[in-house]
């Protein structure tokens, strides 16, 4: 039995940081415990040029107050970018994100087609240059089979173009490990939210809108599908919080944002998780050891000390008009953080 624990270099390769009030609300929350996180380019307008992006992430390290957090940076998928123009910025992102038209917040501007030669100029030159893609695999729909629809695309996508890495973000279907596991280039983030709750804990009761996400969360033995490929420490998963900030109100309205809020309670929520199961030993290769290893980086040292003590998650996270619920707000977690 533990009392403490000791995570290493803890990353979060899926973050959502938003910008002005939100982006001073939630990047410290992040980059107080982690070393690194990968941000989402799906601005309003999206981040698709190098001014931009520098500029990003200036306002990001200016709003997370901690020089020990490396933002790491992703510019949203262009069906037109040049080879010239991806090598001029190779050396400022570690990704591109794709997101098909419409499927989730702010991808209105997202591809329209998912057709292979539609998208090839882009994705040769990101094979030849060695940069990721990321990808939010859905299509448009029933809502729970969305992902595994988008299954035969994310084929296509492995077949095509053996040599680039490619992402599957947020992954919530037994289906997709499966998938994960048929091809050497498929990788894949998963989240805590996805580890944790079924399409119950959204409907099954009281409607609760801060467990609305896309992808959905989905039935148990999907869940528990997850839970066994995290918990053995699969070399092909790393954590990705999909961590999706949305003002209080735009989440309890009749048209809720898909979004869950998990930046502050992750690595307490992960740390009781891998206890339950008897698999802390396997804690450091999800939240570090294996992003490392798939985007062949070098992540800042950072150490977190976790300690057998309660946290309870706050109501909601303020500054200035913007108010956010954490996922499991006013609950009680077994770890917390040593201040």
């Amino acid at each position: 039995m533990y009392s403490e624990f000791i995570i290493e270099t803890p990353l979060d390769m899926h973050l959502h940081l938003r910008d002005e009030d939100m982006l001073k609300l939630v990047a410290p929350l992040t980059s107080k415990n982690f070393s690194a996180a990968l941000i989402m380019p799906n601005l309003n307008p999206p981040i698709t040029t190098k001014k931009d992006l520098l500029n990003y992430k200036e306002r990001i390290k200016k709003a997370s107050k901690n020089e020990n957090f490396e933002p790491l940076m992703t510019i949203f998928f262009q069906v037109d970018y040049s080879y010239e123009f991806l090598k001029e910025i190779k050396d400022e992102i570690i990704a591109v994100k794709l997101y098909p038209f419409g499927v989730t917040t702010n991808s209105e501007t997202g591809v329209a087609s998912m057709d292979v030669e539609i998208l090839r100029p882009t994705l040769q030159s990101m094979e030849k240059l060695g940069i990721p893609l990321c990808v939010h695999g859905e299509t448009k729909g029933f809502i729970m089979d969305r992902e595994k629809e988008f299954l035969p695309i994310y084929e296509s996508l492995a077949i095509n173009f053996p040599k680039l890495k490619i992402m599957m973000e947020h992954i919530s279907s037994k289906e997709s490990i499966d998938l994960l596991k048929k091809y050497d280039n498929l990788y894949a983030t998963i989240t805590i939210h996805h580890l944790l709750l079924t399409l119950d804990d959204v409907l099954g009761g009281m409607l609760n809108p801060h467990n609305f996400c896309k992808p959905i969360v989905k039935r148990p033995d999907d869940r528990d599908a997850l839970l066994q490929l995290v918990l053995n420490a699969h070399p092909k998963v790393m954590f990705g919080s999909d961590s999706a900030p949305h003002q209080k109100e735009n989440k309890e309205c009749h048209h809720g944002s898909a979004g869950v809020f998990s930046a502050p309670i992750a690595l307490q929520a992960l740390t009781q998780l891998f206890e339950k199961y008897n698999k802390l030993d396997n804690l450091n290769k999800f939240l570090s050891l294996n992003a490392q290893k798939i985007y062949n980086i070098k992540a800042k040292k950072k150490l977190i000390k976790m300690i057998k003590k309660d946290f309870t998650i706050p109501k909601s996270y303020k500054y200035n008009n913007e108010e956010v619920i954490p996922l499991f707000s006013n609950e009680t977690l077994s770890w917390s953080i040593e201040s």
